[in-house]
Protein backbone atom coordinates (compact mmCIF):
# COMPACT_ATOMS: atom_id res chain seq x y z
CA UNK A 1 0.00 0.00 0.00
CA UNK A 2 3.11 2.51 0.69
CA UNK A 3 4.64 1.75 -2.19
CA UNK A 4 1.63 2.66 -4.46
CA UNK A 5 1.07 5.71 -1.99
CA UNK A 6 4.98 6.66 -3.00
CA UNK A 7 4.60 5.78 -6.78
CA UNK A 8 1.37 8.06 -7.43
CA UNK A 9 3.34 10.62 -5.16
CA UNK A 10 6.49 9.98 -7.43
CA UNK A 11 4.00 11.01 -10.53
CA UNK A 12 2.27 13.61 -9.76
CA UNK A 13 5.49 15.69 -8.60
CA UNK A 14 7.29 14.52 -12.42
CA UNK A 15 3.72 16.32 -13.97
CA UNK A 16 3.79 19.28 -11.71
CA UNK A 17 7.15 19.79 -12.61
CA UNK A 18 6.92 18.97 -16.00
CA UNK A 19 4.08 21.49 -16.41
CA UNK A 20 6.03 23.92 -14.36
CA UNK A 21 9.10 23.90 -16.63
CA UNK A 22 6.47 24.40 -19.98
CA UNK A 23 4.65 27.07 -18.55
CA UNK A 24 7.64 29.07 -17.13
CA UNK A 25 8.86 28.65 -20.62
CA UNK A 26 5.78 29.72 -22.72
CA UNK A 27 5.76 32.48 -20.35
CA UNK A 28 9.14 33.91 -21.09
CA UNK A 29 9.05 33.27 -24.86
CA UNK A 30 6.10 35.55 -24.78
CA UNK A 31 7.64 37.90 -22.65
CA UNK A 32 10.74 37.99 -25.46
CA UNK A 33 8.56 38.05 -28.11
CA UNK A 34 6.10 40.23 -27.69
CA UNK A 35 4.45 41.77 -31.15
CA UNK A 36 5.64 45.09 -32.68
CA UNK A 37 2.27 46.96 -32.65
CA UNK A 38 -0.77 44.40 -30.54
CA UNK A 39 -2.72 47.93 -30.22
CA UNK A 40 -2.85 48.96 -34.28
CA UNK A 41 -1.37 52.25 -33.20
CA UNK A 42 1.44 52.17 -35.61
CA UNK A 43 -1.54 51.42 -38.80
CA UNK A 44 -3.72 54.37 -37.56
CA UNK A 45 -0.71 56.92 -36.40
CA UNK A 46 -0.34 60.10 -38.57
CA UNK A 47 3.33 60.99 -39.79
CA UNK A 48 4.16 64.17 -41.37
CA UNK A 49 6.14 63.50 -43.77
CA UNK A 50 3.77 60.95 -44.37
CA UNK A 51 5.19 57.52 -45.17
CA UNK A 52 7.21 56.64 -48.30
CA UNK A 53 6.71 60.39 -49.32
CA UNK A 54 8.43 62.38 -51.94
CA UNK A 55 9.19 65.97 -51.14
CA UNK A 56 10.75 68.99 -53.23
CA UNK A 57 12.55 69.81 -50.37
CA UNK A 58 13.81 68.67 -47.41
CA UNK A 59 11.37 68.87 -44.03
CA UNK A 60 12.25 71.54 -41.29
CA UNK A 61 10.72 69.16 -38.51
CA UNK A 62 8.99 65.89 -38.43
CA UNK A 63 5.53 64.89 -36.36
CA UNK A 64 3.63 62.13 -35.22
CA UNK A 65 -0.33 62.33 -34.19
CA UNK A 66 -1.50 59.17 -31.95
CA UNK A 67 -5.25 57.98 -31.45
CA UNK A 68 -4.74 58.53 -27.58
CA UNK A 69 -2.26 60.35 -25.28
CA UNK A 70 0.83 58.40 -24.95
CA UNK A 71 4.89 58.60 -23.92
CA UNK A 72 6.98 58.84 -26.76
CA UNK A 73 10.21 56.60 -25.36
CA UNK A 74 12.39 56.95 -28.31
CA UNK A 75 12.42 59.05 -31.81
CA UNK A 76 15.67 58.51 -34.15
CA UNK A 77 16.36 59.35 -37.67
CA UNK A 78 18.88 57.66 -39.87
CA UNK A 79 19.44 57.60 -43.67
CA UNK A 80 19.54 54.70 -46.13
CA UNK A 81 22.84 53.71 -45.10
CA UNK A 82 22.09 53.62 -41.47
CA UNK A 83 24.13 56.79 -40.83
CA UNK A 84 22.53 58.69 -37.47
CA UNK A 85 21.26 62.48 -37.82
CA UNK A 86 21.72 63.85 -34.74
CA UNK A 87 18.24 65.69 -33.51
CA UNK A 88 18.67 65.87 -29.87
CA UNK A 89 15.66 63.59 -28.73
CA UNK A 90 15.12 63.63 -25.05
CA UNK A 91 12.76 61.54 -23.42
CA UNK A 92 9.74 63.55 -21.80
CA UNK A 93 7.51 61.15 -19.15
CA UNK A 94 4.37 63.71 -19.39
CA UNK A 95 1.44 62.30 -22.04
CA UNK A 96 0.75 63.82 -25.28
CA UNK A 97 -0.98 63.14 -28.54
CA UNK A 98 0.78 64.67 -30.83
CA UNK A 99 4.59 65.15 -31.01
CA UNK A 100 6.60 67.44 -33.40
CA UNK A 101 10.63 67.65 -33.20
CA UNK A 102 12.45 70.16 -35.28
CA UNK A 103 15.13 68.68 -37.43
CA UNK A 104 18.75 69.95 -38.55
CA UNK A 105 19.63 70.62 -41.67
CA UNK A 106 19.54 67.16 -43.47
CA UNK A 107 22.20 66.11 -45.99
CA UNK A 108 21.37 64.52 -49.46
CA UNK A 109 20.58 60.91 -48.87
CA UNK A 110 18.49 58.45 -50.78
CA UNK A 111 15.77 58.23 -47.73
CA UNK A 112 15.65 58.99 -44.41
CA UNK A 113 13.79 57.02 -41.99
CA UNK A 114 12.48 57.80 -38.45
CA UNK A 115 12.01 55.70 -35.57
CA UNK A 116 9.54 55.80 -33.21
CA UNK A 117 8.63 53.84 -29.87
CA UNK A 118 5.61 54.53 -27.70
CA UNK A 119 4.34 53.49 -24.08
CA UNK A 120 0.33 53.51 -24.33
CA UNK A 121 -2.10 53.74 -21.29
CA UNK A 122 -1.48 50.20 -20.54
CA UNK A 123 2.25 50.37 -20.55
CA UNK A 124 2.51 48.21 -23.82
CA UNK A 125 5.75 49.36 -25.34
CA UNK A 126 4.47 49.99 -29.79
CA UNK A 127 7.18 50.25 -32.25
CA UNK A 128 6.75 52.32 -35.53
CA UNK A 129 8.88 53.96 -38.29
CA UNK A 130 7.96 56.15 -41.97
CA UNK A 131 10.15 56.95 -44.57
CA UNK A 132 10.54 59.95 -46.85
CA UNK A 133 13.13 61.15 -49.50
CA UNK A 134 13.41 64.64 -51.16
CA UNK A 135 15.11 66.32 -53.98
CA UNK A 136 14.65 66.57 -57.98
CA UNK A 137 15.51 63.14 -58.56
CA UNK A 138 13.78 61.41 -55.14
CA UNK A 139 11.75 58.12 -55.29
CA UNK A 140 9.56 57.11 -53.27
CA UNK A 141 11.72 54.83 -50.12
CA UNK A 142 9.77 51.81 -50.79
CA UNK A 143 10.84 51.32 -54.28
CA UNK A 144 14.38 51.91 -52.88
CA UNK A 145 14.30 49.21 -50.72
CA UNK A 146 12.55 46.58 -52.80
CA UNK A 147 15.42 47.22 -55.48
CA UNK A 148 17.52 46.85 -52.89
CA UNK A 149 16.29 43.50 -51.56
CA UNK A 150 16.19 42.08 -55.60
CA UNK A 151 20.05 42.86 -55.37
CA UNK A 152 20.91 40.85 -52.47
CA UNK A 153 18.65 38.46 -53.17
CA UNK A 154 20.54 38.16 -56.88
CA UNK A 155 24.08 38.46 -55.34
CA UNK A 156 23.50 36.06 -52.40
CA UNK A 157 21.92 33.08 -54.55
CA UNK A 158 18.11 33.88 -53.41
CA UNK A 159 15.42 34.72 -50.97
CA UNK A 160 15.94 31.55 -49.00
CA UNK A 161 19.70 32.26 -48.47
CA UNK A 162 20.22 35.65 -45.49
CA UNK A 163 22.62 38.11 -45.75
CA UNK A 164 24.37 40.47 -43.27
CA UNK A 165 25.78 43.50 -44.47
CA UNK A 166 29.24 43.68 -43.00
CA UNK A 167 30.21 46.90 -41.27
CA UNK A 168 31.62 49.73 -43.50
CA UNK A 169 36.00 49.92 -43.11
CA UNK A 170 38.02 52.60 -43.96
CA UNK A 171 40.81 51.57 -46.72
CA UNK A 172 44.27 53.45 -46.13
CA UNK A 173 46.20 53.44 -49.40
CA UNK A 174 49.73 55.68 -49.29
CA UNK A 175 49.98 56.29 -45.91
CA UNK A 176 53.59 54.96 -43.86
CA UNK A 177 52.57 52.76 -40.96
CA UNK A 178 52.63 54.27 -37.17
CA UNK A 179 56.06 54.98 -36.06
CA UNK A 180 56.42 53.31 -32.25
CA UNK A 181 59.28 53.44 -29.72
CA UNK A 182 60.68 50.00 -29.02
CA UNK A 183 60.36 49.54 -25.29
CA UNK A 184 63.15 50.26 -22.74
CA UNK A 185 64.27 47.96 -20.59
CA UNK A 186 65.69 48.92 -17.19
CA UNK A 187 69.05 47.02 -16.02
CA UNK A 188 69.23 46.42 -12.22
CA UNK A 189 72.57 45.89 -10.92
CA UNK A 190 73.29 43.10 -8.22
CA UNK A 191 73.68 44.76 -4.94
CA UNK A 192 77.22 44.39 -3.62
CA UNK A 193 76.34 44.36 0.02
CA UNK A 194 74.38 41.01 -0.12
CA UNK A 195 76.93 38.93 -2.32
CA UNK A 196 78.87 36.43 0.09
CA UNK A 197 82.61 37.02 -0.26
Amino acid sequence: MKLVSYLQIAVIGIISLTTGSLLAQTLSSGLHQQAADSTGFAAITATSPPDDSVLSVAPAQISLAFPQRVRLVKLTLRNQVRDWVDISFRYNPQLSQEYAWALPELENAIYYTADWAILGSNEVLVRGSFSFSFGPEAEPPSVTKEAATLLLELRNGGPNLRYVTPPRTEIIINRDPPQYDPPFTIELEEDQSSKPE
